[in-house]
C-alpha cells in the first residue's frame, strides 16, 4: 500500500491535473495475448518527476459468448504496471459465464518518474480464445455501457 505523506504547507498530495477518456463504443476480441482496448487510453504530462499519477479504470460491462477466463493489463507507455507476479502479468481479471454483463474497476497509484507526456491504456486478453465483449453484452443483445480511464496527477 502506497502512502502519500503530506508535509506542512508543502503542497504534497495536492491534485494538480486530471485527464480522462470515455469509451462509448463497443469492443470485442478473441485475442489470447494482451491487445489494446481501442479508445481506452489517456495521456498526461506530469509537472514534476517526483509526482504520482492515480489511475482509475472502469469497465461498464463486459461479457463473453461462453464461460471463459479473462485478464486486463494496465500499461504505461509500453510497460505493464500494477501487475501480479505470475506469468500472466495481469492487473485484474477473473472468470465470467456467458450472458452475465458484469462490470470491472480498478485503481492504481503509479510513480512514472518523468515530466514527459505519458500514455496510460488498458489491454485485455481472452486466454480461451472465446469472444470477449466490452461495453455490451454478447454482441449487442442488451446493456450498452461506457468505460472510462481517468488519471490524476498528485503532487509528490
Amino acid at each position: 500500500m502506497a502512502l502519500i505523506t503530506l508535509g506542512a504547507n508543502s503542497g504534497k498530495g495536492k491534485v494538480l491535473q486530471v485527464q480522462s477518456t470515455t469509451k462509448t463504443d463497443t469492443f470485442n476480441t478473441t485475442a489470447q495475448s494482451f491487445t489494446d482496448v481501442t479508445g481506452l487510453s489517456v495521456a498526461i504530462t506530469p509537472s514534476s518527476s517526483s509526482n504520482k499519477v492515480l489511475v482509475n479504470v472502469n469497465i461498464g460491462t463486459h461479457d463473453s459468448t461462453a464461460a471463459t477466463a479473462y485478464a486486463y493489463q494496465l500499461v504505461r507507455g509500453t510497460t505493464a504496471i500494477g501487475i501480479g507476479s505470475t506469468s500472466t502479468e495481469a492487473t485484474m481479471g477473473g472468470t465470467i459465464n456467458a450472458d452475465r454483463g458484469e462490470g470491472q474497476s480498478m485503481t492504481f497509484l503509479d510513480t512514472p518518474n518523468t515530466t514527459s507526456a505519458t500514455t496510460y491504456k488498458l489491454q485485455v486478453r481472452s486466454p480461451g480464445g472465446i469472444t470477449f465483449y466490452i461495453n455490451e453484452r454478447q454482441g449487442g443483445s442488451a446493456y450498452f455501457t461506457i468505460s472510462t480511464i481517468t488519471v490524476t496527477e498528485i503532487a509528490g
